[in-house]
């Protein structure tokens, strides 16, 4: 009887090491949604460019864009929060991208997810990073017809000159920033409408 204690002892406590291991809170990589080499692929949103023209997102000064304004340029649009650490992380690096493509069409804009009273920390947050791309409150259409189907940020979509999704982006590492360099690359070879 007691080899048999200790049999369901050790059992479980190698059992209890097991499921530790598993839920390891060691950082997996991000996903990049279309590229195979990760091995992981997600669904993309249904984005059908007339479904997107007239949905958008509002300034801070009051001012709204829709999404058909930018036909004929490259359009990034990065679903953040000021308290998410991979969208801090992901900053430098769009504001490199909108620095080094802005003459050939490249915009990017931020479009802030982070729930209630985040927007008051977006000022303070965008001096912080020295961000001068457009930070923006994204329609709940947009939000919900591009990100609706992943609660996690940031997400980063990238269109083309004719308003089609290249790419999207869930989190960001170094090697997405790779890929995202690649789709912005991909974008800017299609031609404007």
């Amino acid at each position: 009887m007691r080899a048999k204690k200790t049999f369901l002892v050790i059992a479980c406590l190698g059992g209890l090491m097991l499921l530790a291991a598993c839920n390891s809170s060691e950082p997996q990589p991000t996903p990049v949604i279309t590229t195979p080499p990760t091995g992981t692929t997600y669904p993309m949103p249904p984005t059908r460019a007339t479904s997107l023209a007239n949905m958008g997102w509002e300034l801070s000064d009051g001012k709204r864009s829709v999404f058909s304004e930018y036909k004929g340029k490259v359009l990034i649009l990065d679903f953040y929060a000021t308290w998410c650490a991979p969208c801090r992380d992901s900053i430098p690096h769009l504001i490199g991208l909108q620095k080094k493509y802005e003459e050939q069409g490249v915009r990017v804009v931020g479009l802030n997810v982070g729930g209630p009273g985040d927007e008051q920390l977006v000022p303070a947050f965008a001096k912080q990073f020295g961000i001068q791309y457009p930070l923006a409150r994204p329609d709940e259409d947009l939000v919900t017809l591009l990100i609706g189907d992943q609660d996690a940020i940031p997400q980063t979509f990238v269109f083309d000159r004719q308003g089609q999704l290249v790419q999207r982006f869930v989190g960001f590492s170094q090697e997405t920033g790779i890929y995202l360099d690649a789709a912005v690359e991909t974008a800017l070879k299609t031609a404007a409408p």
